[in-house]
């Protein structure tokens, strides 16, 4: 972990830039595109599965997707990306893995991508720095994407602060009675809706050709394993196989789809 002795651009677009920013990882990150992506901590199915995508998608054309750390949709931004394609900026200090539940998520992170805070080492969270956390998440991406979000949200403070930098915002599209947040964006011509993700993922970079992978999770699923058995030798993979829709959970046992 250090501090960050340089200025970075991006961040001019805060309403103070900040004094003091602390790094741990791959610094590299902040020179890539960025696209930042927030959203609500109790997501649904679906905004899961699309945020999914949307950030691995992303990530496939070279673009570095920014996220806050948190439960719901910034969890699975930063799982599409993969640990060495996003950076997660936190409510404290570095060296505090927090949200708990999120701690190997964000060691992964320090590991192969990047973490980043404006509060000093030991700083634990509080409701005040969830919001300077939320405008650093904000100004350090190209644009904002709002995955899901609900009237008088958290995320509501994310949107305000995209529309003073002048960001542009895009949303997932949602059925009327859901993500209110994202409809009324809508609603008043402030956001453009994502319908073709790859599409979306084109304007920010370009797909580079690579070589089939052997898959040593699926192989494993063939034999369907049990629940316990997977879990215990691909712990991340099996959730974020789920969410995509890759393997099927029945009695216990693991099924490919």
């Amino acid at each position: 972990m250090k501090k960050v002795e340089y200025p970075i651009e991006e961040l001019n677009s805060m309403k103070s830039y900040p004094s003091e920013l602390y790094i741990s990882g791959n610094e590299q990150l902040l020179k890539r595109v960025k696209v930042s992506i927030v959203g609500s901590r109790k997501t649904s199915k679906y905004a899961r599965e699309l945020t999914y995508k949307l950030s691995s998608a992303l990530s496939k054309v070279g673009v570095c997707v920014v996220s806050g750390g948190a439960m719901g949709v910034d969890a699975v931004a930063h799982m599409g990306a993969g640990s060495a394609n996003t950076i997660a900026v936190l409510p404290c200090g570095i060296d505090i893995k927090y949200p708990a539940v999120n701690k190997n998520l964000l060691t992964d992170i320090e590991k192969n991508g990047l973490l980043l805070s404006q509060f000093a080492p030991s700083f634990r969270a509080a409701p005040w720095s969830f919001v300077v956390r939320n405008e650093l998440v904000v100004a350090l991406g190209d644009v904002l994407v709002v995955a899901e979000a609900q009237l008088g949200s958290g995320s509501m403070r994310s949107i305000e602060f995209a529309l003073k930098m002048n960001k542009k915002i895009f949303v997932l599209p949602h059925r009327l009675g859901e993500s209110s947040a994202t409809n009324e964006l809508l609603k008043n011509h402030k956001a453009e809706v994502i319908y073709d993700i790859d599409l979306f993922a084109s304007r920010f970079g370009s797909l580079k050709e690579t070589a089939e992978v052997f898959d040593e999770f699926l192989e494993f699923c063939q034999d369907t394993p049990s629940y316990e058995e997977a879990l215990a030798k691909f712990p991340s993979r099996l959730f974020e196989s789920e969410l995509l829709g890759e393997i099927e959970i029945r009695n216990a046992k693991v099924y490919i789809s």
